[in-house]
């Protein structure tokens, strides 16, 4: 007896398989992701104010406060001992010695610091040193802007303030104190010469930036035109106006120009100055004759630069 066929099953369905990525072909240029910018620079002149704060508070904190602590704390000798100390009571596992390590360090904080001696004969030649790195490193700035005429009379003084060093420490009438205070004055004439020269070079380019004939032929058109107007009339009004900011300009040029001929002959006076106290140096009798003569030229100095900060108000009135 036959069998009736049985149904086919139906096909099972096959599972639907994401058609695969189309990738680029070799050759093509395909945009790839932008990567993100990187942040813009700070601008120049907030950069360099920056930098200038900070090197205010490092020099403040050198030069004035005198950080005593940290320089106790931050040499290799303090550190060195009592890392070594700390180190060795990890590897024996000897509490009592890093309890004993944490005391010594205190007290040494604690006392070292204010110690006179030690002041004199570790701190003090280290912060003289650091003083002197950063006087060098403004010295330097402040010379990159002379011309070199001016950078050389800068070396002569220099030269002539050594040679006034030594002569002096030579001269039996002067005590180390005395001498050092003193000389110390030469320090600041040297640095005053320089300031002197930096602003006057910077004076004699704005007035050669400045076209003085213009100004003035503008002074003689608009004094004609004042003569030659009505009165009242609204062209004459502002003829005057202009008139009148004309001739302040003109008198700022003059000031500057006043400014220039003290500074440059306060320049040769502090030059004359230490090639005299270098010839008579070695006969001085008395602390005295030096003081009065570095005080003198300190004072010419110090209103001198009274009126270079008067007179950069002005020019930042004109600009």
């Amino acid at each position: 007896m036959a069998t009736p066929d049985r149904p086919k099953a139906p096909p099972a369905k096959r599972a639907a398989v994401p058609p695969p990525p189309i990738l680029p072909k070799a050759g093509r240029n395909v945009p790839a992701t932008p990567a993100p910018l990187p942040a813009p620079p700070p601008p120049p002149a907030l950069a360099s104010a920056v930098v200038g704060s900070l090197k205010d508070v490092a020099r403040a904190s050198v030069l004035e406060k005198r950080p005593y602590l940290k320089y106790a704390f931050a040499n290799p000798y303090n550190l060195t001992l009592f890392g070594g100390m700390l180190a060795a009571a990890g590897l024996t596992l000897n509490p009592l010695l890093a309890i004993l390590a944490v005391g010594l360090e205190s007290l040494w904080l604690l006392y070292a610091p204010d110690s006179k001696r030690l002041k004199h004969l570790l701190w003090d030649p280290r912060f003289e040193e650091v003083r002197q790195a950063l006087l060098a490193e403004e010295r330097r700035e402040r010379l990159a802007l002379l011309a070199p005429p001016e950078r050389r009379r800068v070396d002569t003084l220099m030269a002539r303030q050594a040679q006034i060093h030594r002569l002096a420490a030579q001269n039996p009438s002067f005590t180390g104190d005395l001498l050092r205070s003193e000389l110390t004055k030469t320090e600041r004439l040297v640095d005053a010469f320089i300031d002197m020269a930096v602003t006057s070079a910077r004076y004699d380019a704005y007035l050669g930036s400045v076209d003085v004939e213009a100004i003035d032929a503008d002074r003689e058109r608009l004094e004609r035109e004042i003569e030659s107007g009505e009165a009242g009339d609204p062209q004459v009004d502002l003829s005057k106006k202009n008139l009148a900011i004309i001739l302040k300009r003109l008198e700022k040029m003059r000031e500057i120009r006043r400014y220039l001929d003290v500074a440059r002959g306060q320049l040769d006076l502090i030059e004359n100055s230490f090639q005299l106290i270098a010839d008579n140096i070695v006969t001085m009798q008395s602390p005295q004759e030096l003081s009065g003569q570095l005080n003198e030229l300190l004072d010419g100095v110090e209103s001198i630069r009274q009126t270079a900060v008067e007179t950069d108000a002005m020019i930042g009135t004109l600009a």
